[in-house]
C-alpha cells in the first residue's frame, strides 16, 4: 500500500480570495488534500465569521468552509497591499476567487496582470453566470441561479401538490461551484506539469446548476408526456420512510414483503412504463401496509427482503450514525470557541490523507508567518507595511 506521509499537495501554494461559500469550499478542499492555502481576507475579515452558528464570537459555518488555511488580511484598496499581493503571486501555484467579474481585474489582481508575474498561476474564478456574456456581472448569489436555471421549478413539479416552487436555504449551486472549481483546477496542474503553462478556469454557478439537470435539460428538448417516479415520503405509524423498488427485482420483493401480490397483475403497476406513469397510485397502496407498522418494523423488514428505502432523518443523526462514524466521515476541527465536528470532503484516497485540517484559522492570525517565510520579510519591512496601512487600522 502506499505511503500516505506525503499529502498529495504537499509544496502547492494557494491564494485563497474567495468570500461567502463557494470559492471558500474549493480552497478548503485544496488545504484538505496538503495545499498550503492562504486565505487574503479585508482586515475586518471574511463576512462569514458572523454567521450563525456562532459560539463566543466564532463561526461554526466559517469553520467548515475554511479550516486548514492560514489567514492573511490586507486591506486591497491599498497599494502597498496590492504590491505584497504582487510579490505573492510569484511564488504562487493557484489564485481562487469568487468576486462579481471585473472586480479583481479593477484591484489590478486580473489574470491578465497576474499571469504576466507567474506564467504558471492557475486563476480560478467562480461567479454566478461566468467571466463573459451579457448576464456576467449580474449578481448571483446561489438561490438566484436555482430559481433561473429550473432547479425550483423542477422540484416544485415533482412534488406534485405545489403550483408555486418552494422556499429554500441549502446553496446546492454555491457547493457544486466549489466541488466543480477543485475538479478543474485538479485538471489544469495536469496539463501545467506538461506544459509548464497556467491558465485561467472559469466557473458559473448557472452551468453547474445545468450540469445537475442531467434528465431535466433533455426532457426540456424533447418533451415525455407520460409521467416519471418520483420519490416522496410514505406512512408509517410513527414516520415517514422513502421507498425506492427502481428496478423488476426490487418491485417483486416489494410485492413479496408487503403481502400486496396483486400489485403485480394490477395493469397501472405491471410494467416499468406504467409503474412510472402511476407512481403515486402505487406508492398510496403500499402505504396500506406501511401505515400498520413501525418506521423501524418497515425498515427492517424492507431492507431484508432487499428494497431500497430510507428514513427521513434530520442533519443531527448523522453526526452519531456508526456507519459514518466508521468511514470517517467527520474530522474534528477547532478554533477559539473550541473544537466541533466538520464534514469530510466525500472521497477517501488508499495513499493519502484527505481529512480536513484542524485548525480554523483567526482573521490576519499568519500575517508574520506568511510574510517571512514566504517573502522573507523582516519584522521591520512587515512594521513599515502596518504603518503604510496594508493591513487596515484594525492590526497594527
Amino acid at each position: 500500500m502506499p505511503e500516505q506521509n506525503t499529502p498529495p499537495l504537499d509544496g502547492i501554494r494557494v491564494l485563497d480570495f474567495s468570500i461567502m461559500l463557494a470559492g471558500p469550499y474549493c480552497a478548503r478542499l485544496l488545504a484538505d488534500v496538503g495545499a498550503d492555502v492562504i486565505k487574503i481576507e479585508p482586515p475586518e475579515g471574511d463576512d462569514m465569521r458572523l454567521r450563525t452558528p456562532v459560539r463566543d464570537g466564532h463561526s461554526a459555518y466559517f469553520g467548515q468552509l475554511n479550516a486548514g488555511k492560514r489567514s492573511l488580511a490586507l486591506d486591497l484598496k491599498n497599494t502597498e497591499a496590492i504590491k505584497l499581493v504582487h510579490r505573492l503571486v510569484a511564488e504562487t501555484d493557484i489564485l481562487v476567487e469568487n468576486f462579481r467579474p471585473g472586480v479583481m481585474d479593477r484591484l489590478g489582481l486580473g489574470y491578465d496582470a497576474l499571469c504576466k508575474i507567474n506564467p504558471r498561476l492557475i486563476y480560478c474564478s467562480i461567479s454566478g453566470y461566468g467571466q463573459s456574456g451579457p448576464d456576467s456581472e449580474r449578481a448571483a448569489y446561489a438561490m438566484i441561479v436555482h430559481a433561473e436555471s429550473g432547479f425550483d421549478r423542477s422540484l416544485m413539479r415533482y412534488a406534485g401538490d405545489r403550483d408555486r416552487p418552494a422556499t429554500g436555504a441549502i446553496f446546492v449551486a454555491d457547493v457544486l461551484g466549489g466541488i466543480f472549481g477543485y475538479s478543474a483546477i485538479q485538471t489544469a496542474l495536469v496539463q501545467r506539469a506538461r506544459t509548464g503553462q497556467g491558465q485561467r478556469i472559469d466557473v458559473a454557478l448557472m452551468d453547474c446548476m445545468l450540469n445537475l439537470l442531467v434528465y431535466e435539460m433533455q426532457e426540456a428538448q424533447f418533451p415525455i408526456h407520460a409521467s416519471r417516479p418520483t420519490y416522496g415520503p410514505v406512512r408509517t405509524l410513527d414516520g415517514d420512510i422513502l421507498i425506492a423498488p427502481v428496478t423488476v427485482r426490487n418491485f417483486t420483493a416489494l410485492c413479496e414483503v408487503t403481502g400486496q401480490a396483486e400489485l403485480g397483475t394490477d395493469p397501472r403497476f405491471n410494467t416499468v412504463p406504467a409503474r412510472g406513469a402511476n407512481w403515486a397510485a402505487m406508492m398510496q397502496v403500499i402505504e396500506q401496509w406501511t401505515q400498520r407498522h413501525t418506521v423501524r418494523e418497515c425498515i427492517a423488514a424492507l431492507e431484508k427482503a432487499g428494497v431500497p428505502c430510507a428514513e427521513y432523518r434530520d442533519p443531527g443523526a448523522a453526526l452519531t450514525d456508526p456507519h459514518l462514524l466508521q468511514r470517517g466521515a467527520f474530522a474534528t476541527i477547532a478554533d477559539k470557541a473550541g473544537a466541533f465536528a466538520g464534514v469530510n470532503a466525500p472521497w477517501k484516497m488508499s495513499g493519502a490523507d484527505t481529512a480536513m485540517k484542524r485548525e480554523i484559522p483567526g482573521v490576519g492570525a499568519h500575517r508574520d508567518e506568511v510574510l517571512s517565510k514566504t517573502l522573507g520579510l523582516s519584522a521591520e519591512a512587515i512594521t513599515g507595511l502596518a504603518a503604510a496601512g496594508a493591513f487596515g487600522k484594525t492590526r497594527a
